[in-house]
């Protein structure tokens, strides 16, 4: 994050790149700079804009919304829910699994990379894409919100036929952004254990979007993962 412009795939840059040059960014920026030098800050830096670069703008299907990265060592990389292979999966994801197994009678992965999703259109993206280290909602309020909210109302815009799964209420506020008459919206609770009983199990998000796809003539999602 410390050059003025991040690397990030082509046709996202089209879409957004204007927003790197804004004042919003620069003062973002700056915090971050500040952040990196006197705590640890997840993700590392080359993996804060993963989700652009595993699903580009024109091959986005599929918009799951976190609120901002896991907080404990190694977990964090840039995809919301995601951790690398070898990373226990946190509750929230396990939970996730929980649903995908019951709906779609898909086998519990024996990790919790969704890399596979990203890469066919899946849109793993966190309001907020740095955290602080042990710290949960650290990063809000500092700018995060600004661009992302950018990102939503481009990709509701600029696309047709897309499935957002909103989980949780902070998720749902979103939904003003959104057109219902050119998308699907999914809403539940939050897959995390303090809320998962209230509304998530049982919401069938997978079979849903996969339904919904194939209505609009694109291709469902392969939701296991390899």
């Amino acid at each position: 994050m410390a050059e003025k412009t991040p690397n990030i795939e082509p046709s996202w840059f089209e879409v957004i790149g204007d927003e790197f040059q804004k004042p919003y960014m620069n003062a973002l920026r700056n915090f971050l700079r500040e952040e990196m030098k006197q705590h640890t800050v997840y993700p590392p830096s080359n993996e804060i804009f993963n989700a652009f670069w595993h699903t580009p703008f024109h091959d986005v299907k599929v918009i799951i919304l976190g609120q901002d990265p896991y907080h404990g060592p190694n977990q964090a990389h840039g995809l919301c829910f995601s951790v690398k292979k070898g990373v226990e999966p946190p509750p929230s994801l396990i939970n996730i699994f929980k649903e995908l197994h019951s709906d779609l009678n898909i086998p519990t992965p024996n990790h919790g990379c969704l890399t596979d999703w990203a890469k066919q259109g899946v849109f793993l993206l966190n309001t907020s894409l740095t955290v602080r280290a042990n710290e949960s909602q650290s990063h809000a309020n500092k700018g995060w919100e600004t661009f992302t909210d950018n990102v939503i109302q481009k990709l509701n815009h600029l696309r047709s036929f897309l499935v957002f799964i909103l989980w949780g209420k902070p998720a749902q506020a979103k939904i003003s952004m959104i057109d219902s008459n050119r998308h699907l919206i999914l809403t539940a609770a939050h897959p995390s254990p303090l809320s998962a009983h209230r509304g998530f199990f049982g919401s069938r998000p997978f079979s849903q979007t996969n339904d919904y796809l194939i209505q609009t003539g694109q291709s469902p999602i392969h939701w296991s993962l390899n």
